[in-house]
């Protein structure tokens, strides 16, 4: 249970800097008709709001790559092995999408740009930060 926390904080952290990188993603909340973005945290905005919305965020990304993540890796073992691993890039934008898709439904919104290379650069960045995380004791287990 610890460690899933662990990674929602993660997860988390790997959004807001993804969303601050790019453009295209944002997350905003219904309360709200703005983007909560960096910029609305340094402009005077609800700074605890901000932190929950990207943990909120988190924790639908870690349960998205918990349960369905497995799957679709399996389903697309052969073109992965074929890319020599590259597909995996390709399913970790999938997931973001579905998780922007899935909190459409929630108060709070992940939104990416209807590009599918905003949602590769974010899976990029995430992974990367994702990994550099997993190095922190107790990160991953």
């Amino acid at each position: 249970m610890g460690s899933f926390i662990v990674r929602v904080l993660i997860n988390g952290l790997a959004l807001w800097v993804a969303s601050w990188i790019l453009p295209g993603m944002d997350i905003s909340t219904s309360a709200t008709t703005n983007a909560v973005s960096n910029a609305g945290v340094t402009q005077g905005g609800d700074t605890l709001g901000v932190v929950l919305a990207y943990l909120f965020i988190g924790l639908i990304f870690g349960i998205v790559n918990a349960f369905v993540r497995p799957l679709v890796k399996l389903l697309s073992l052969p073109i992965t092995i074929l890319t020599l691993g590259l597909f995996t890039i390709v399913i970790n934008a999938a997931m973001l999408s579905l998780t922007a898709w899935l909190s459409s439904y929630t108060p709070v919104h992940l939104t990416i740009d209807r590009f599918f290379w905003t949602a590769v650069l974010a899976a990029i960045i995430i992974s990367l930060i994702s990994m550099v995380a997993s190095w922190i004791p107790g990160g991953r287990r």
